[in-house]
This record gives C-alpha cells, sequence and structure tokens, in this order.
C-alpha cells in the first residue's frame, strides 16, 4: 500500500473570517463550507484546503480525533512557471508582501508570503520538486 495523493491539507487561524478573506480574495479559492469560529474549507483544484481554529479543533470529542498547531504552519500552492510573474503582481495589487522569491537549483521557482494568521504561504512550480507541470496540471 501507498498513499497517493494528498486529499487534504490545512492551516490554522484564529481568525477565520480574515483567513476566508485572504483565501477567497488573494488565493481566488472557492470556499466550500465553514463553521463559525471552528473552520472553513475551501476547493482548490481538485482537492480540498482547510483552514481550523486550533483552539476549537484540540479537543478530542467529536467524529474526529482532536488536532491543532501552535505558530506559523506552511502551505505551497502549484502554478505554472509562465504564471509566477502575473502572481506576484496580483500580491501586490493586494497589498500581500511577497516575503521571499526563490530559484530553486535543481528547478521551479517560489513565491512566499504570509496569511493574515502568520502562515507562510508559497506560490510554486512543480519543478521544484522535479514535477513536471503537465503531471500536475493534466497537460
Amino acid at each position: 500500500m501507498h498513499a497517493r495523493e494528498i486529499l487534504e491539507t490545512c492551516l490554522y487561524a484564529h481568525d477565520l473570517e480574515a483567513a476566508e478573506r485572504f483565501y477567497t480574495r488573494v488565493l481566488g479559492l472557492t470556499r466550500i463550507t465553514a463553521v463559525p469560529g471552528r473552520h472553513v474549507f475551501f476547493r482548490c483544484g481538485g482537492r480540498v484546503f482547510l483552514v481550523f481554529n486550533p483552539e476549537a479543533t484540540s479537543a478530542s470529542g467529536g467524529p474526529v480525533p482532536g488536532h491543532g498547531a501552535s505558530g506559523p504552519g506552511h502551505a505551497c500552492f502549484a502554478a505554472r512557471a509562465d504564471e509566477l510573474d502575473g502572481w506576484r503582481e496580483h500580491l501586490r495589487a493586494e497589498g500581500v508582501t511577497v516575503e521571499q522569491e526563490v530559484e530553486w537549483p535543481g528547478g521551479g521557482r517560489s513565491l512566499y508570503f504570509r496569511d493574515p494568521a502568520g502562515n507562510s504561504v508559497e506560490v510554486g512550480t512543480p519543478g521544484i520538486w522535479k514535477i513536471e507541470e503537465a503531471e500536475t496540471f493534466g497537460r
């Protein structure tokens, strides 16, 4: 047995309304559902991106085991190589500071910035992991 792909991943934020505004406006994700004070879920391509309030999800006893994190987390969203310049301009237009740009020695490029909760968010090309764009985007 082996895991095939990541189906969902999450970051944590106390202010879920700010997170929802950021991920819908800045990254263009579509909200699937939300429970005020607990979580907000987004569609991201064929996968799901979750933002949980760590205080609300760390307790056990619900339908899933308790989980949470403290401090900034990290997530990377895939972009085509020819989109990165557009992403840089889009982020600036939205008032989001690009914290760092990296051209990886083995290939690929990344833009790093922060969400309202301080999480490190990256938009990167699949080449950073030596993955072909066609494998990621189905070309």
